[in-house]
């Protein structure tokens, strides 16, 4: 459930499943699907401010964060507070994403693939297809009381996921990715938050009006399918449906003149996801297979003729090789 800065898809609306009542020793009933929906409104309706500190694989970093509704508009902000000073901000659908040392500003229009919903990821109503959720009491986090699931996969295609949701309001105030051997692998957490906060539309709209003299780049980027591209998933991972494809030029920074070359599928359970990016290859590599994992984040790289594949994706590396053997160039 990894929402560090931004989640990667917009948020799946809950309704339409109701999951059994659960319970465990000393914890209330809880419905499932209730549950989620609480989460998920609070992610979109809350108005928020706080430190969000995210760790894996031995890195630390952390970024100030700000989630404000007006009407049906919203409005994000987040600085990195660590490393170098990235900012990014969404308003109306168009995420900016600022680099103040290179005078750089990259302007990308929300989709189903860079859509940005809330600084928390939402978990969709299929999830509890491929997850069954168990409490386990409660913890104080930021300061704040909350109650304790786990998403407990139901096969091994998937990492189990720990999350604490805040009692008063329901807001996701920390998540972990817990693997096989029952360690975690990341971890991100409020340090400190205020719910209910004045929205402050004015400190986004204000900031986006002092980029004069930034470069803007606006990389180009149309949907596809692999079907298009020549491709094929030639059978379903299990509990994984298609979420999108887009055709994206080369890296943030590409000339937005220049022909969209990177395809990008992403393929989703209803709470975790698979990137497939297809690449035009470059010059010849003797490492024809490339493969390793930072924190939950799996990466499988496999060279096909003149292309490059890599598969990412917060599962285990052998859910990525089924990835891999299902796809297929077809022309």
């Amino acid at each position: 459930m990894r929402w560090s800065v931004w989640s990667l898809f917009p948020a799946i609306a809950l309704s339409g499943l109701l999951a059994p009542a659960i319970a465990s020793a000393g914890a209330p009933s809880v419905d499932a699907g209730q549950l989620l929906q609480r989460i998920q409104a609070a992610a979109s309706r809350s108005n928020y401010e706080g430190t969000i500190v995210y760790s894996a694989g031995g890195l630390l970093s952390s970024s100030r964060v700000a989630h404000y509704g007006v009407g049906k508009q919203t409005y994000d902000r987040v600085e990195a507070l660590d490393g170098r000073q990235q900012r990014v901000f969404r308003l109306d659908g168009a995420v900016h994403t600022v680099w103040p040392k290179e005078h750089v500003v990259v302007v990308e229009q929300r989709t189903p693939l860079t859509g940005l919903p809330s600084t928390m990821q939402a978990v969709g109503p299929r999830a509890l297809e491929h997850y069954a959720v168990e409490p386990e009491g409660s913890d104080r986090i930021a300061g704040r009381e909350a109650d304790v699931y786990l998403l407990q996969p139901r096969d091994g295609l998937r990492y189990a996921q720990r999350f604490w949701a805040d009692r008063a309001t329901g807001l996701m105030l920390r998540s972990d990715v817990i693997g096989a051997d029952h360690a975690v692998l990341e971890s991100t957490a409020f340090s400190e938050v205020r719910i209910g906060v004045k929205p402050q539309p004015a400190s986004v709209v204000q900031a986006l009006q002092q980029l004069a003299g930034y470069r803007v780049e606006r990389p180009l980027q149309q949907r596809t399918s692999l079907a298009e591209q020549g491709w094929a998933l030639d059978h379903p991972v299990p509990g994984f449906r298609l979420a999108g494809c887009v055709k994206r030029t080369l890296g943030a920074g590409a000339d937005s003149a220049a022909e969209p070359r990177v395809v990008q599928a992403v393929y989703s359970d209803g709470l975790t996801h698979v990137s497939i990016f297809i690449e035009p290859a470059g010059l010849p590599s003797d490492d024809e297979q490339l493969g390793g994992r930072i924190g939950a984040t799996s990466t499988l790289r496999q060279r096909r003729g003149d292309e490059w594949i890599t598969l990412m994706g917060d599962v285990p590396a052998s859910t990525l090789k089924l990835f891999a053997v299902a796809l297929e160039r077809r022309r």
